[in-house]
């Protein structure tokens, strides 16, 4: 790595740390970043995923109590659809030849940046139309996962849908669980893709540092700075990323 690289992945982990921290959306950072550096795309999205990783258990601590309260047999179930899925999906980025996944970052971008723009919306839609019991759920939880292990932009927000289908109210229990699952997909892909051999384990423990730091520093400005202005800013990083991987593609 260059002086510019390491530069430049610090600080992309860094805001990317005070964006999840605030409003979430740090991946928009984190991802281009690694690609702009030289890193391939495939090893990009493994790399980016270890970076933002540790967050996600502080994240999911932070709603203890709530979390406390969900009976066990559900947990358990959710957590295992987590970790099924987070193995999956990552092992279906294995496999995936790197010039189609070159082709679909930029669809794969967009989409994450819509739902991220329209999250809200999506939530209260699927609250007010779509029902998901049984099998159903555990299919429609199974999916959301995979996902989540393929590409991560944009899972929080799919997450919270998917729990709107599935009956629950509780924003606080919601984030927890968000929080809760996010983190067992993620370290199965991490793992899965550690034992790839694809993480670029220099810059992924540099931004774990930075991101972490970040992570502080967007707990103190999430007093000073608002979420909507957040995210009106990573909205803009998302569309302009998008743009710049459909054009390079």
């Amino acid at each position: 790595m260059t002086f510019f690289d390491i530069f430049l992945l610090a600080v992309a982990a860094y805001f990317a740390g005070v964006a999840n921290a605030i409003a979430g959306g740090g991946s928009f950072l984190t991802f281009p970043a690694l690609v702009f550096t030289g890193v391939p795309a495939i090893a990009a999205n493994a790399t980016s995923a270890v970076a933002v990783f540790p967050g996600y258990l502080s994240g999911a601590l932070g709603f203890f109590g709530e979390l406390k309260d969900v009976p066990k047999r559900y947990l358990v179930l959710l957590l295992g659809l987590s970790l099924a899925g987070g193995v999956l999906g990552s092992l279906l980025l294995l496999v995936t030849p790197a010039t189609v996944f070159a082709f679909v970052v930029p669809w794969l971008l967009g989409f994450a940046t819509l739902l991220f723009a329209f999250g809200h919306r999506l939530t209260a839609w699927a609250e007010r139309n779509l029902k998901a019991e049984g099998w159903t759920g555990n299919a429609a939880t199974l999916l959301v996962c995979i996902y989540g292990g393929y590409f991560n932009g944009g899972l929080g927000i799919v997450l919270l849908a998917l729990f709107s289908m599935l009956g629950l109210r509780d924003i606080n229990l919601m984030n927890g669980l968000k929080n809760g699952m996010s983190f067992v997909l993620s370290g199965a892909s991490v793992v899965t893709f550690a034992l790839a051999g694809i993480v670029y384990w220099p810059q992924a423990l540099l931004m774990m540092v930075t991101a972490t730091i970040g992570g502080y520093c967007g707990a103190i400005a999430a007093k000073r700075l608002s979420a909507a202005t957040m995210r009106a800013l990573i909205i803009c990083v998302g569309c302009v990323m998008t743009l710049i991987f459909a054009l390079k593609g």
